[in-house]
């Protein structure tokens, strides 16, 4: 007998190649999901076969995550193979470099948008309505950051998509109602993916490895297996109740507004 929090659910991820969307892959099989993994990536496929050598059910398809075609085709693959629905985490995303609100431009922003905005709002609309349509609820969970909620955290368009997710949920989880489908936002701070390896690779080659996450009470970055437990709770029915939040995910970073620390033993001048 299948066992696990996710036992026998039919989940999509997109995103899946690597990062958050392959360490929830790989967590949301071991716990009894049959999956459809998406990413517009061929590494998508490298992820189907780690979750296929556990023993686990995956399938892998190469699409777009902004694009309605494609997340209408997910959706129904996942329909096709396993006759449900169950769990969506909308989880891809692109990061749109730092160029400031001087120098971006029109095409950046609607890349952006189209990806990380829109990408969630299409997989809301198609799973969403497969969800309510079976009448068994569902909960999908899509992919914000800390940079939707302030400053400081990204680049201006990738900022504003990631604050664009986290108002979605709030209104989804309303236009929702009744259907027992939940939607929520899981806001990562620091993660090492593959969006922020030249990050990591350019604290390496400087050996300053330990300043990545300095300003977070953890004093130190997530690795993506930690946001993928978050998701699977969200994912699961221990989050039953919890619906229509962004839940932060980021070492104790957002906590705070700007201070001087004050260190255990330390008295103040």
């Amino acid at each position: 007998m299948m066992t696990g929090r996710l036992a026998g659910k039919a989940a999509i991820i997109t995103g899946a190649g690597s990062g958050i969307g392959r360490a929830a892959a790989l967590l949301f099989a071991r716990e009894g999901a049959l999956l459809v993994l998406g990413d517009k990536s061929e590494a998508v496929h490298e992820t189907a076969r780690a979750v296929q050598a556990e023993r686990g059910v995956a399938t892998a398809v190469q699409m777009d995550a902004g694009a309605e075609a494609d997340v209408q085709q997910l959706v129904a693959n996942a329909l096709s193979a396993h006759g449900r629905l169950d769990v969506a985490f909308a989880n891809a995303g692109i990061s749109g470099g730092m160029a400031g609100i001087f120098d971006s431009t029109p095409a950046l922003w609607t890349e952006v948008l189209r990806v990380n905005l829109i990408g969630p709002w299409l997989m809301i609309k198609h799973a969403g309505r497969a969800m309510a349509d079976a009448g068994r609820g569902g909960s999908i969970v899509c992919t914000a950051s800390v940079a939707g909620l302030r400053s400081g955290a990204g680049g201006p368009a990738y900022s504003a998509s990631k604050a664009g997710v986290i108002n979605l949920v709030t209104v989804a989880a309303q236009q929702l109602c009744e259907t027992n489908v939940r939607v929520n936002a899981l806001c990562p701070g620091l993660t090492e993916i593959g969006m922020t390896k030249p990050v990591f690779d350019h604290a390496r080659d400087k050996g300053v490895t330990a300043r990545l996450g300095r300003l977070n009470p953890l004093k130190r970055a997530a690795q993506p297996e930690e946001l993928a437990r978050v998701a699977l709770f969200l994912a699961s029915d221990e989050a039953s109740y919890v619906n229509g939040q962004a839940i932060t995910v980021d070492g104790g970073l957002s906590s705070s507004h700007p201070v001087t620390r004050q260190l255990p033993g330390q008295t103040a001048a």
